[in-house]
């Protein structure tokens, strides 16, 4: 970062800056746990010289926050793969059904838009084919963040939801499907080696 020539390549530059961000956070949720049992040890020793149980409390939110950070670290590790922290394309497609499964695409939508809301990704809407009286017939986004891609790889396949029809007069029972397909946004720095036997 103190090589004097760094900004003389700017797309090389700014990587370097995004991997550097990535290692602190990396580093920073390692920390943490240890520096929380830190205090804790610090508000045990100080409850037990002035006897005073009213750190209690304060001892057991540290030591919840402690066993989820834990948690988040078990959960980052097993996402451990090259693409697992990369961005995702995520495309819907209502399948056979008609109407049925074309509402059952738009449910599917809004419910990972919702679920990118709460987890604090970036969502831009590619493309959307709306159907003709309810739901679309496909859509397209791009979810940015951390490990979105390791997170969202194992929603990709069809969805099947089994209903009383709202759009069926007789209310019979219909099957409605509806797959995803999730794939890495990957950088544009990847190199690809063809053989001139191939």
């Amino acid at each position: 970062m103190a090589a004097p020539d760094l900004w003389d390549d700017n797309e090389a530059a700014q990587g370097l800056l995004k991997e550097q961000t990535d290692l602190k956070k990396a580093l920073g949720r390692i920390q943490r746990p240890s520096a929380l049992l830190e205090d804790s040890e610090v508000l045990i020793e100080l409850a037990e010289s002035e006897s005073d149980d009213s750190l209690g409390e304060e001892l057991d939110s540290g030591l919840h926050e402690v066993e989820s950070l834990l948690g988040q670290l078990e959960f980052t590790r097993m996402l451990g793969r090259q693409d697992d922290k990369a961005d995702a394309i995520v495309t819907i497609n209502a399948g056979a059904g008609g109407t049925e499964s074309q509402d059952w695409a738009e449910m599917l939508l809004r419910m990972y838009l919702r679920y990118f809301e709460k987890q604090g990704w970036s969502v831009d809407l590619l493309d959307r084919q709306d159907a003709d009286e309810a739901g679309i017939k496909s859509a397209s986004l791009s979810v940015r963040g951390e490990y979105v891609y390791g997170m969202m790889k194992a929603e990709a396949g069809v969805h099947r939801l089994v209903r009383i029809s709202p759009f069926d007069a007789s209310a019979r029972r219909h099957t409605s499907f509806a797959a995803c397909f999730v794939y890495p946004d990957l950088e544009d720095d990847i190199e690809i080696d063809i053989q001139d036997s191939d």
